[in-house]
């Protein structure tokens, strides 16, 4: 069965999103194209964090205090190689190693990335879909102060300290997108697409710039409402606002919006920013204002229901 909403996402924010939308629609009606710009080899391991923290978030597994990997986890791998001199730089946990080495084991066997994901994100009790955006490479690498950084460099090595002077997405002029999301847009039963509260620059762009992913986004049928990840000048998550000054970009709800234009029907605020409704709305637009900082689950399935609910409106709208 295809999907009735198509949501976009990157790791942790995103995943939140993912996760009320998973609560409140069926399985078969919630798919979640996810980037993988973020992914890289380590160790000889191939390692999709978003697609591993949307996995884990919605099977109930997540470390709720770090952010990302597996609750209750231990380290003894990480105490031993860091013992031996080897790369202790980024974290693989015990339990959460055995997902990187068999995704690795299929990949060099000749599996795609979705058949894969297809396969393990069941094994873990995840009922909706999890597609990685694309089975081509394309990686974040960041233009720094200290140089050229690849996207775990930045964001784990040096936890996202160094001034970003810009980003680029490597392979994404010629990756191909997950084919079944091409699909999924294409199908005028397609109700919506929620591009999840990620980090725009880092966990949304990397989709967005595949030419044929922005093409079928931009034209699809079904309503496109992004969530804003700034709620009065802040960031709830990560390096977003620290990111958007560096970018000399004003870190408000507004320059967010500004970065989805051309491929948005609605944006949803949250209420300590009604005051950019107006202007946001004056750039095309639709503009809801709901609650939109997500601090448990019931919060978490409330946005999801008011973003399912504006894309609702906006579909009766054009009927």
């Amino acid at each position: 069965m295809k999907p009735r909403v198509l949501a976009l996402c990157g790791g942790i924010g995103g995943a939140k999103l993912a996760l009320g939308l998973s609560h409140i629609l069926p399985p078969s009606e919630l798919a979640i194209l996810v980037n993988t710009g973020d992914d890289f080899e380590h160790l000889g391991l191939s390692v999709s964090p978003d697609v591993d923290t949307v996995t884990y978030t919605l099977a109930g597994l997540n470390n709720t205090e770090l952010g990302w990997g597996l609750a209750s986890e231990t380290w003894a791998f990480m105490d031993q190689l860091k013992k031996l001199g080897g790369e202790d730089w980024f974290n693989l946990g015990d339990r959460d190693l055995a997902l990187h080495v068999e995704r690795t084991r299929r990949l060099h066997a000749g599996e795609s990335l979705t058949a894969i994901t297809a396969d393990l994100t069941p094994r873990l009790g995840v009922a909706p879909a999890i597609w990685p955006m694309s089975d081509d490479p394309v990686r974040t690498v960041l233009e720094t102060d200290e140089g050229i950084l690849a996207f775990q460099r930045y964001f784990v090595g040096r936890r996202a300290e160094p001034a970003v002077q810009s980003i680029a997405y490597e392979g994404s002029d010629t990756a191909q997108p997950n084919p079944l999301a091409l699909e999924a847009l294409n199908d005028p039963a397609l109700e919506a697409v929620v591009i999840c509260p990620s980090n725009p620059w880092l966990s949304v762009a990397p989709l967005l710039a595949m030419p044929a992913l922005r093409a079928a986004l931009a034209g699809t049928s079904a309503p496109v409402i992004a969530v804003s990840p700034i709620v009065g000048g802040r960031a709830i998550k990560g390096p977003t606002a620290k990111l958007m000054g560096e970018l000399g970009l004003p870190v408000t709800a507004a320059s967010v919006a500004q970065f989805y234009a051309g491929l948005i029907d609605g944006y949803v605020l949250d209420e300590a920013d009604r005051d950019l409704a107006d202007a946001i709305a004056g750039q095309g637009p639709a503009v809801d204002i709901v609650p939109t900082v997500m601090t448990d689950l019931a919060s978490r399935q409330t946005l999801a229901r008011d973003v399912l609910a504006f894309a609702g409106r906006l579909r009766n709208a054009t009927a």
